[in-house]
């Protein structure tokens, strides 16, 4: 008898249905780089440069010298790490100064930094203790083990569908809850994988006619919409109907660690309750500085507008070559459908020398494969060129088009 875990059998299972992953390494963050031949060597070789459209870096500034040089001054000036907790020694002016220009951006009365967007989003619902939290079936696996962790039952609702929630609301109402229930409403405003954006207003409507709270994850819409980079809560003014904006720093501000915005109750509440925060060591200087260079330079450039612009020309040229791209916003889903297709193209786009990932089941539902395209501001006319020919090609190879 073995009370052991046979993880060979396991990952072999994984194989078997096409969902092992591997870790590759790269040369560089930025929009060109060079992939290992070898990831799991000591001292990878790298091949050709590829162009990579798999990032979430929508801005380009993952290797902008602005961000370096700001990482570089906190690192100096404060250390290279918070040492600690920010409730013990690792609370710094370079975290409040992020803080103060998050909560500005998102018009809030106070914001709060954690060392990830996933532990942003796992220690509020946790922190909130929710008696049932409304959940959209679509959204990010942190919301989802927030509400394993925090929540006394959860709801999924259809993906965006406004009145949906609002007839499981009132189902529960009639069930029999209790007038001092706490409902929470998740949703994310930006899905990654399917490109679209849920309809804030109308869930703000069904929030408030049962007396919930909304709480937006602008994970991928901070710094992109908006006038003041703000998400899409600030884009549709909802800021005083949402009491809770949560966000990356990873992503389009091309840094590390996630935050939360709101009225300084909530913010106050959950720096002493959010366990994801108090036992943590507080978010990197460097990284810290170089996420508020990067606010200040999505507030107050054109860096968005080129990514715009991008965008509606890889859209408008892979759709002229016979693909379906989902969604309305800077990620572009291109459906598949067969998952072992999405896999094949995927690799045809690499021998492309295009980087764009295949997303399948169970990150997509089954059928609806798809090759995730997410251009950057930092793309240039010879780049988006190289992406729509290494599609017609490796289309044609594997038999899609």
């Amino acid at each position: 008898m073995t009370h052991g875990f046979d993880l060979d059998a396991r990952l072999d299972a994984r194989a078997d249905d096409d969902l092992r992953r591997h870790l590759e390494v790269t040369e560089t963050a930025g929009d060109r780089t060079r992939l290992a031949d070898d990831p799991k060597g000591d001292a990878p070789e790298f091949g050709d440069e590829s162009v990579v459209f798999a990032a979430n870096d929508y801005l380009g500034l993952a290797d902008d010298g602005r961000l370096q040089r700001a990482a570089e001054l906190g690192a100096r000036t404060v250390g290279t790490g918070a040492g600690a907790s920010r409730l013990v020694t690792g609370d710094t002016a370079v975290h409040r100064a992020l803080e103060r220009d998050l909560a500005d951006c998102k018009g809030t009365q106070r914001a709060l930094v954690f060392s990830a967007g996933y532990a942003a989003n796992v220690g509020t619902i946790d922190a909130l203790s929710p008696d049932v939290v409304f959940s959209d079936e679509l959204n990010h696996a942190s919301i989802i083990d927030g509400c394993r962790l925090g929540a006394d039952e959860t709801v999924v609702y259809d993906h965006c569908d406004a009145a949906d929630l609002r007839a499981k609301m009132e189902r529960r109402a009639e069930d029999g809850a209790t007038a001092d229930e706490r409902w929470l409403v998740v949703t994310d405003s930006v899905f990654s994988m399917d490109g679209d954006v849920a309809p804030l207003s109308a869930l703000c409507d069904a929030a408030e006619e049962y007396g919930a709270w909304l709480m937006v994850d602008e994970a991928h819409a901070t710094g992109l919409f908006g006038e003041r980079g703000g998400g899409i809560v600030q884009r549709e003014g909802l800021s005083d109907r949402v009491e809770i904006q949560m966000g990356t720093l990873s992503k389009a501000l091309a840094s590390q660690g996630g935050y939360v915005a709101g009225d300084e109750p909530l913010i106050e509440y959950l720096l002493n309750a959010a366990r994801s925060f108090v036992f943590s060591t507080g978010l990197a200087p460097p990284a810290a500085a170089s996420a508020r260079e990067a606010l200040r330079v999505a507030r107050e450039t054109d860096q968005s507008d080129r990514l715009w612009a991008n965008v509606e020309t890889l859209r408008e040229g892979l759709e002229a070559r016979g693909y379906e791209v989902l969604g309305e916003t800077h990620i572009l889903p291109v459906l598949v459908g067969d998952r072992v297709d999405a896999l094949e193209l995927d690799e045809r786009l690499r021998d492309h020398a295009i980087v764009a990932p295949a997303i399948r089941p169970p990150t997509v539902p089954e059928g609806t494969s798809r090759i995730r395209v997410a251009p950057t501001a930092t793309h240039t006319d010879e780049d988006l060129q190289r992406c729509l020919d290494a599609f017609e090609t490796a289309g044609e190879e594997v038999g899609l088009l």
